[in-house]
Order: C-alpha cells, then structure tokens, then sequence
C-alpha cells in the first residue's frame, strides 16, 4: 500500500489520507529527519549555510509537511479515528521538534557558519541565520542536565495539554444542540430556519457561529436567547454540565508550565519569552499602549453603552439589560438609526459571487491572475487555485468556506507547502489553506456571507497574499516565516479596508434573487453603521489582550485565572458579563492557538494597517504604484527584514496611532 503522506508530490494527496497512514509515515520520517540531524551535526560536516539546507532543510521540511497535512485534517475533517491516530504521534513528533530547536551541536553549527559566512550571506539568509541562533537559546540549546531533560518535558506536556484543551472546546461546541419550535424562533431569518428545520418541523439549534449569532441577534424570545448564550459561554468550563470537557485544570497547568519554561530559560515570566522575537520590546510596552488606547476609548464606549441601555429600555422594555440582550438590542438599535440589518445586506453577497469580486480586485491590485485548478481535496465544498503573473504560476491555494460537524470553529490560513529554492535547483511554489466557517448553501440557493463574513474572507486572503505573494527563496524567511508576530495581522487586516470602498463593494455583491447590486443607499448606511459600538468593541478586545498578557506576565497568577479576568474587567471593561460566563475556557487563541501573551498583536497590527491603508486613501485605493509598492517593499519581503523595516519603506516613517483612531470613529 503506497502512503500519500510519503508522496513527494508538489501537493498533498488529502482524499487519500487514512488514519491508518499517520503512524507509518510519521514513523519514517522522523527517522529520516533525525538522520540528517545526526549527519548535519558531525564534525566533518562543514559549517556552510548550502551544505547544512541540503541535509537538514530537505528531510525537516518532508516531516514538516506530512504532520501539516494531518493536523490539517485534524482541525478540518476531525474523526475519532484521526485524532486518535492524530494524538498517537503528537508526543513523538513534539519530541524530535524540541530536541532539533535545542542541539547545542546544531547551535554550534550555525554560530560558526555566522561567524565563517555572517558577511557574505544574503540579506534573506542572514535573517535565517540570526532568528535560528536566537531560536535556539529560547528553545533551551544553553542548558545542561537536568534542567534541559525538565525543558523537554515541558515541551511534550504543553503539546498534550493545548491538543486536549482544543478538543474539549471543538467536542463542547460539537455535542450541544437545542431543539426549538418554529414560534420560538420567531424573528430568526430564514435562511436560518433553512439550514436547521428537521423533518418533524422543529429546529436543531447548535453553537457553530453561523447558528449561535443570528439566534442571539435576532431571536425575539428572551429566554431561548439566555438558554443558548449561557450554552456558548460555559463551553469546555466547570458551568457547561459536561466535567469531562472542562477545560480548568489544563489551562492553569498550561500557564504554570510556561512560567516554569521561562525561568528556565532565564526569563522573569512567559510574556518575555514570547516578546523576545516580536516588535514589541517588554510586557510593559504592549500594556502601555492597551491601556493608552483603552482611556482613549472609553469615552466612546461609555457612550455606546448608554445609547443602547436606554433605546432597550424605551424600544425594547428591557430595563435590565443583560449579557443575551446585548446582540439583539444592539442590531435592533442599528436597524433604527441606520434603517438596516446584517440580514438585508446578507441577501446582496452571495459567496459566489464575493469570490470572484475578491479575486477580481486582486488580480488588479497585485498585478496577478487567479483561476481555478484540479486537485485532491478533504471535502466536495473545497476548491483549488492557482496564481500566476504573466502566465507564469507564482503559487496555488485551497479555499474552504462552510462550517459543518468536525471542523474546528473560526477562521485562518495555514502553509501547506512555502516557496523554497532547493538544494536540488528545483522551485518549490508557495501553496495555502484559507479557512473559513460561513453557513453553507440551501437547497440549490448560493451560500449567504454576511459583511462580517466577507471582511473575514478578505482578512484571511490578506495572510494567504503575504504567503504567496513572496519572492524570498529560503526557508524560514519566505512568506510568513520569520515575520513577527505581531507585524504578521499587518497585510490582513489591511485588506479589510477594501470591504468599505464603494467601488470593491459594487462588484462583489448580487441580490440572491434578481443580481441587483447593493444599492448606493444601502452601502452608505453601512459605512455610517461601521464604527457603530466601535468604543465597545475596542474595550472588548483590549480586555482580552490586558487578560493574556496579564496573565503571562505574572508568575502565579495562573492560581486564579478567573481573577486576573476579573482585575482586567475592573480596570477597562464597561460591560460586565454574568457571574457563569467562563470566556477563558475556550479562548483557544491564547491557551492552544499560539497567541500566548500575544494576543496584543491584533490591536498593534491594527495601527500599522490603519496607518497603511491612508497611504492608499491619500494616494488612490487602485492606484498602481501604491499597490506596487506594498507588494515589493511588505508582501515580497516576507520575514527577510524586520516588519518595521518594511513597513517604513512603503510608508517613508514610522507607523502613527492617528488613522487607527479615525478609522474606528475615535478621533
């Protein structure tokens, strides 16, 4: 039996992988790879940058991409049987990855190519080789006995632990349903009552986000709203009635392994260790400028909040105002002053239509072309792309837009394949994954995106540009490798700016009935409505922010994590959610998704887009050298430069918190 995850084929064969093909090629690969470390760190090996990529680049980046095709399918295509197989290797593989990142032969190796090749190298590789030598002393290569041996095994127990905190939450989000009656649904759009009617004329209600917000939106019985938010935010908790997915025990162990890794590593706390390699220069910085932005925002969001409360109680005769409240008297206040709704707007983006709109600007913009392309895929709703410049292929990409049953909720875009020139000569091509979680199509209907679901299509393309639009050739600083973190939302949330020009939204919608366009009116109430609770939302993700780097900042702290919370909330929030809300629980972001006292990133990139996209207002949204100039000096680039480096280039200074504040209606 031929295994598709040994295929050295430009892309993975996803139709064809079996869990029962995880252990085996996992297994042979790893072997390989620790072969070549074992050669790469052989004293007759030369310290030379050619010769360490020939051995080790070529066996790492195989392993790399079968354990990448798999946690792929894990987070998209989720089974018992693949994420048994799945968790089966997780350990073996976190094993070999620790011990790479901390060889103190390999470490010695790569100091003495700096020192024999530092001057000669390109400016790309030199990069490469400066992060790697500072990737080693974060990934414990400086220690020694015990406390090397203690390092390794924090590294395989955080693994479990994030593995298991993600699968309580998928497993939570999963298992809980709701059946409803028509009446009960009252004011639900349709397309709603569509998507969850079951054949004795009820409604399965679950949490998927496509479900769970239009019910709290729009749903008219106010305790069917109460029963579904108190469902969605004990998710994985001590609240949620299931104790064998509460998620309490991991997330304290998971903080507390942390701080144990950074005095290790000689750090005073975890948020050192995860600044070490981003912009943002200490802890105290990045809460500076949270809590800066915060006093500049409150204003605001006191006032958003004193509107609502008192058209709620006026309108709506909801005199106490509560948690479950908040959604459907916000949309109901937006109807009213902006005489529209989500759901109106809804009924003019067809995801067809959206595609090709996106697509279109981009091809404009960037100077590219898209079609569609053939290839293996984990499901019918998949599609594949190429893109090319003047008939040339320059990368593919694989677009997944539907939520459904065994697929991890939110959105993003992972690497499948990163454009490398091999040691062979060959041109490797970038491919990548763009991640979505819209509602499906009904019936032979197109699919319906919201405007938030079309910003968040644009939001995950703008990653998905950054990784294949680069012209790096070396592993490790092409695309989004080597971009720091917090620089890395910069292209993103950039073109989220191009949902609120009149001319991109003209051409991504069409009435689902008749192919009207959006009509001028309409759009101009949207962008009134866009900064609509801007103040509101800003405090809600600098709570979030405040929370993770407080947290990560204060050894112990991890003892009461729903106290940190609730110092946070003190300080910053103005609303307060009700005493059982466990939001920690299932904030994957910070506990398994890698944003761990970096979840700060979003608002700071968010200044340097904002500040990026007035260069665009200022000197036209198509105008051609503009957009030449972001792809040459911020998309090419990838992580061969420092992101401020790049970021001054195209904008001629250093980035300005005064086009944030004006884009979000603060200024």
């Amino acid at each position: 039996m031929s295994n598709p995850l040994l295929s050295t084929a430009a892309l993975p064969d996803f139709a064809a992988i079996r869990p029962e093909h995880i252990a085996p090629a996992i297994t042979e690969l790893l072997a390989a790879a620790q072969a070549a470390l074992t050669e790469a760190t052989q004293v007759e090996t030369p310290a030379d940058y050619d010769t360490l990529s020939r051995i080790l680049d070529t066996a790492t980046e195989r392993l790399g991409s079968a354990w990448g095709a798999v946690g792929h399918l894990n987070a998209v295509a989720n089974t018992p049987e693949l994420r048994e197989a799945y968790n089966a290797q997780l350990p073996v593989v976190t094993e070999f990855y620790t011990s790479l990142g901390a060889n103190e032969a390999l470490f010695a190796k790569y100091k003495a190519v700096m020192a024999a090749q530092g001057q000669s190298l390109s400016a790309p590789r030199r990069q490469v080789l400066a992060h790697a030598i500072r990737d080693f002393v974060l990934s414990g290569a400086e220690l020694q006995g015990a406390a090397r041996e203690r390092y390794a095994a924090i590294q395989e127990r955080s693994a479990a632990l994030q593995q298991q905190f993600s699968e309580h939450v998928l497993d939570a989000t999963d298992g809980w349903s709701h059946i409803a009656s028509s009446a009960d649904l009252a004011g639900v759009p349709q397309d709603v009552l569509d998507a969850t009617k079951l054949d004795d004329g009820g409604h399965k209600l679950t949490l998927h986000f496509p479900v769970y917000l239009p019910v709290m939106q729009y749903a008219q019985n106010r305790s069917l709203r109460e029963t579904v938010y108190r469902a969605y935010a004990t998710r994985a908790s001590d609240q949620g009635g299931k104790p064998e997915l509460d998620n309490s025990a991991a997330m304290r162990e998971i903080v507390a392994l942390r701080q144990e890794e950074a005095a290790l590593l000689g750090y005073a706390n975890f948020a050192e260790v995860s600044l070490a390699p981003k912009m943002a220069s200490s802890p105290a910085e990045v809460m500076q400028f949270l809590r800066d932005l915060a006093r500049r925002a409150r204003p605001f969001a006191e006032k958003d909040l004193a509107e609502l409360r008192d058209f709620a109680a006026k309108e709506l005769g909801l005199h106490d105002l509560q948690a479950w409240d908040i959604p459907f008297a916000s949309e109901k206040l937006k109807e009213a002053r902006y005489a529209f709704s989500d759901q109106e707007v809804k009924q003019y983006f067809t995801a067809p239509k959206v595609v090709a709109g996106l697509f279109s600007i981009i091809e404009r913009v960037f100077h590219v072309q898209i079609r569609e392309a053939q290839a293996p895929v984990w499901n019918e709703s998949v599609r594949f792309f190429e893109l090319s410049r003047d008939g040339k292929a320059i990368g593919n990409f694989y677009l997944d837009l539907y939520a459904r049953t065994g697929k991890r909720p939110g959105a993003w875009m992972d690497e499948v394949r990163s454009r490398w020139l091999k040691p062979t000569g060959e041109q490797q091509l970038p491919v990548a994954q763009l991640v979505c979680n819209c509602a499906s199509p009904v019936g032979d209907k197109p699919a319906l995106l919201t405007h938030d679901d079309v910003i968040t299509l644009f939001h995950e393309f703008g990653h998905g540009l950054h990784h294949l639009l680069t012209q790096v050739n070396d592993l490790g600083a092409s695309g989004i490798s080597g971009v720091e973190w917090d620089a890395v939302e910069l292209p993103s949330q950039f073109m989220e700016n191009f949902c609120w020009e009149w001319d991109v939204v003209s051409q991504l919608s069409g009435h689902v009935e008749n192919g009207e366009l959006l009509p001028r009116a309409l759009f101009d109430k949207m962008l009134a409505a866009k900064n609509f609770q801007s103040g509101l939302q800003t405090l809600r993700q600098i709570e979030f922010a405040l929370f993770d780097m407080e947290l990560h900042a204060n050894p112990g702290r991890e003892a009461d994590i729903l106290g940190v919370l609730q110092q946070v909330r003190d300080e910053v929030a103005v609303v307060r959610p009700p005493a059982f809300n466990r939001m920690p629980h299932s904030f994957s972001h910070i506990f398994a998704g890698g944003y761990a006292a970096g979840y700060y990133s979003y608002k700071w990139a968010e200044l340097l887009s904002a500040d990026a996209w007035s260069a665009f207002e200022e000197e036209g949204v198509f105008n051609p050298a503009t957009g030449a100039r972001f792809l040459t000096e911020v998309l090419e680039r990838g992580g061969s430069r420092d992101a401020m480096d790049n970021f001054k280039a195209f904008r001629g200074r250093e980035p300005r918190i005064d086009a944030l504040l004006r884009h979000q209606g603060m200024s």
